[in-house]
């Protein structure tokens, strides 16, 4: 198959409005392709299923899921170069209709934020908003290839569903990794440019922000006896395309893969993308933001896939190489950096975390920075 066939295949699929999903994972030259094979919308109920998730930030909305085992699947190692010269080129650039407005609006919400913390209803609340970019291309492939390209370090993805429609990102941040009966998640937070700089330093509003996802994170999971926190890592600074954000890696054993579900339902959402305490600040956010976010900082990915992992060869016994293990995995990342599509438009979805230090004008600025992130990669 070539890459021409390749990404065929995906303009075929959405033509006729069936279910897909391409994604590549974080650091990895594969690209993994699931084509539903009819119009069922599936929907998942209880994290027993396996295949490919989508989730919505309200974990009162509907998850929809492509399922592995009747799904068309195919992978293909992606070469170096995905777009030419001239797609590079035509970037998108410049300010859009109603930013002025729309900052006024931003900084009023923040100072809400902040005034309620200083009030002390809760400690810390992540408010977002959207923006909507024309496009003169509203062709999805070429923003794909650019996604791809541009953020090798990123889960970046593309998925369709006539009931969500077409979104795209690339998510710089894990929600949990299951593979057996180990787990890995992450806190991340804090943000600021990438200017290449040798040393990093950190404000005490990033440092505080990162600490208290990390608080919250291993506090829910202590919480559950069916789990067993192994290695906490110390924060650093991870990248993420022309971002910097503050992680800190967190590892461990569940006794079942059966809990995973009650992982997920501990760690979503997470302070990154809503608040703590989570019940305050989510009913903060749904009476303020006035907006419905949809699939932004929900999750996404692969629960249960099915995976073939080849024992170790011994050479003095062949026969041994030819045993293979099927293992369940589970892979699912936090909607970042991520943008719907939809009637030759862009939205684009951005937010900050607020604490009680924040500045609204900052924190504008910082919502800026994270929407030319995904700018970079539209089509003028």
């Amino acid at each position: 198959m070539t890459k021409e066939d390749f990404f065929q295949k995906i303009q075929q699929q959405l033509k006729a409005q069936k279910a897909f999903v391409c994604y590549r994972k974080p650091g990895q030259a594969l690209a993994n392709l699931l084509l539903q094979q009819d119009y069922t919308a599936h929907e998942l109920t209880d994290f027993s299923e396996n295949g490919f998730v989508f989730a919505p930030f309200d974990r009162n909305g509907k998850t929809y899921l492509i399922p592995q085992n009747t799904s068309e699947t195919i992978q293909f190692e992606l070469a170096e170069v995905l777009i030419t010269d001239e797609e590079t080129s035509s970037d998108y650039e410049g300010s859009y209709v109603g930013a002025e407005e729309d900052q006024k609006d931003h900084e009023l919400l923040v100072q809400k934020g902040i005034d309620a913390i200083r009030d002390q209803r809760f400690r810390k609340v992540v408010l977002s908003r959207s923006e909507l970019v024309e496009l003169n291309d509203p062709s999805p492939m070429p923003i794909f290839k650019k996604l791809l390209q541009k953020y090798r370090e990123a889960f970046v993805y593309c998925w369709f569903h006539p009931k969500t429609g077409l979104w795209m990102g690339a998510t710089p941040e894990t929600l949990l990794q299951v593979e057996r009966d180990r787990f890995e998640t992450m806190a991340l937070a804090g943000t600021q440019v990438n200017k290449g700089q040798e040393q990093i330093e950190w404000g005490q509003k990033e440092l505080e922000e990162q600490l208290l996802v990390t608080d919250f994170i291993l506090n829910a999971l202590e919480g559950l006896p069916e789990i067993k926190i192994g290695e906490i890592s110390k924060p650093y600074s991870a990248h993420a395309g022309t971002l910097l954000h503050i992680r800190t890696d967190i590892s461990g054993k569940v006794s079942q893969a059966e809990d995973q579900s009650k992982l997920i339902e501990a760690l979503h959402p997470t302070p990154a993308v809503c608040g703590l305490p989570r019940k305050e600040a989510l009913e903060f956010i749904q009476k303020h933001e006035h907006y419905d976010r949809e699939y932004y900082s929900g999750f996404l990915g692969e629960l249960n896939f099915k995976t073939e992992k080849k024992r170790n060869g011994n050479r003095r016994n062949q026969e041994n190489q030819q045993f293979s293990a099927i293992l369940k995995q589970t892979s699912l990342y936090v909607n970042l950096r991520c943008m719907k599509l939809k009637d030759g438009d862009a939205r684009i979805y951005i937010g900050g975390g607020i604490t009680r230090d924040s500045d609204p004008a900052h924190e504008w600025m910082e919502t800026v920075n994270k929407a030319q992130t995904m700018k970079s990669v539209l089509v003028k």
